[in-house]
């Protein structure tokens, strides 16, 4: 008896049925998909899995419409649109001639110059330069330093419309996505340069959480601070010369802790804590097991729970009342995982005991619960007012007091 054969078609659904089976058992097999840096430690409940970064602005906010008229400063201070149409501002310097230099992150990718004189209109002179975030002038260079390198920019001013190639300083820094926005000062002859932490939360290598300096042709790279989860604003102490320096806390252990702090340094390779410690008196749930606070820097003030400080700078000008001289200005950016969102900008005062007054200065950022803007940086000009850089809206604002 000859065999029963199925029909063609029943055979091909078979068949189908089995190729089907073999891929949902091989994806069954695989791997999850590794969670991305700034999701490491969240919780699995809806509400937080709905939060992810707020994502940056394509285009600038159009000058009509920025939020200038809606800030609240103190009493006899002004705030007006310096420049608009700057996408992506981050840091500010400002060379010799006068030009201002303004960074970019996510969108940007560039660096921009801006004459102080004039229509202020934003002009690209670096483009495509991925993470293009930390910037410093000094005599006549602008550095540059990215995720991967630091480079110089010689007699930068004289040639707007051409930098050319720069000088590589320094081609081993880490890369990778998650706290690759650097930040840099001049201090002392020295380049300051952080690394952040790779992660939301975990045990960091030599080369990241750290603050560090090199000479400037990028020889004689040290330690200044560990233990440093993710700066984005220092400055140095006109009065002491010490490094003050905002950084910003873990996600994810609740919507209002840790916060983020305000810290100094006052001697070489501190550790300020992070991964073990956060805020100066919470030890970590999965790092802080036979650790101790005590063991680590404290900060010396608090700023706010997921504020997302960035920017920092002494005012060092003559402009403003005598009691903001010497203080330091503070960008709370604004925090991307909490229901409840503010942002401003801070002013903190050194107790000359290692701590810190802190009081909001500019506040109107924030309406209904949604941002209009989200300040960065700070510069202070030659005539004693300052500049700060919003990168939600794109735009700079200026700060003077006495209708100046």
């Amino acid at each position: 008896m000859a065999p029963i054969r199925a029909p063609r078609a029943f055979r091909a659904h078979a068949a189908f049925a089995a190729l089907l089976c073999a891929a949902v058992t091989a994806w069954a097999q695989q791997p999850p998909a590794e969670e991305p840096g700034w999701a490491k430690g969240r919780p699995k409940s809806e509400a937080a899995t709905r939060m992810a970064p707020v994502p940056a602005f394509p285009i600038p906010t159009a000058p009509d419409q920025l939020p200038t008229s809606k800030f609240k400063l103190p009493p006899g201070f002004k705030v007006e649109t310096w420049a608009s149409g700057v996408l992506d501002a981050r840091e500010l310097r400002q060379g010799t001639k006068g030009t201002v230099f303004v960074s970019t992150l996510f969108v940007g990718n560039k660096v921009y110059a801006i004459a102080e004189k004039g229509d202020r209109k934003p002009k690209t002179i670096i483009d495509k330069t991925e993470f293009a975030t930390g910037i410093e002038f000094d005599k006549g260079s602008l550095y540059l330093a990215t995720h991967k390198q630091i480079v110089r920019y010689d007699g930068i001013e004289d040639k707007l419309d051409n930098p050319g190639a720069p000088v590589l300083l320094n081609d081993k820094l880490p890369g990778g996505q998650d706290h690759s926005w650097r930040y840099l000062r001049m201090h002392g002859g020295k380049l300051y340069y952080a690394v952040g932490a790779p992660c939301n939360l975990c045990e960091p290598d030599d080369a990241h959480a750290r603050i560090f300096r090199m000479n400037p042709d990028g020889s004689g790279i040290e330690t200044v601070a560990r233990g440093v989860r993710n700066t984005v604003g220092f400055d140095f102490d006109p009065k002491t010369g010490n490094l003050w320096f905002t950084d910003n806390g873990r996600d994810w252990l609740s919507e209002d802790l840790p916060n983020d702090e305000l810290n100094v340094v006052t001697k070489a390779d501190q550790h300020f804590g992070y991964p073990y410690c956060h805020q100066g008196n919470i030890l970590d749930s999965e790092f802080g097991w036979g650790k101790s606070c005590n063991d680590y820097q404290k900060p010396a003030a608090l700023l706010g729970p997921h504020a997302a400080a960035l920017g920092l700078a002494f005012y060092n000008g003559k402009m403003f009342p005598a009691k903001y001289r010497g203080a330091m200005f503070i960008a709370r950016h604004g925090p991307w995982n909490r229901t409840v969102k503010y942002a401003d900008v801070a002013v903190a005062w050194p107790d000359g005991k290692g701590g810190a007054k802190v009081e909001p200065f500019m506040t109107g950022f924030v309406e209904n619960n949604n941002y209009l803007g989200r300040p960065v940086d700070f510069l202070v000009l030659k005539d004693g007012s300052m500049l700060v850089s919003d990168d939600h809206a794109g735009a700079i604002y200026r700060i003077s007091y006495g209708g100046r």
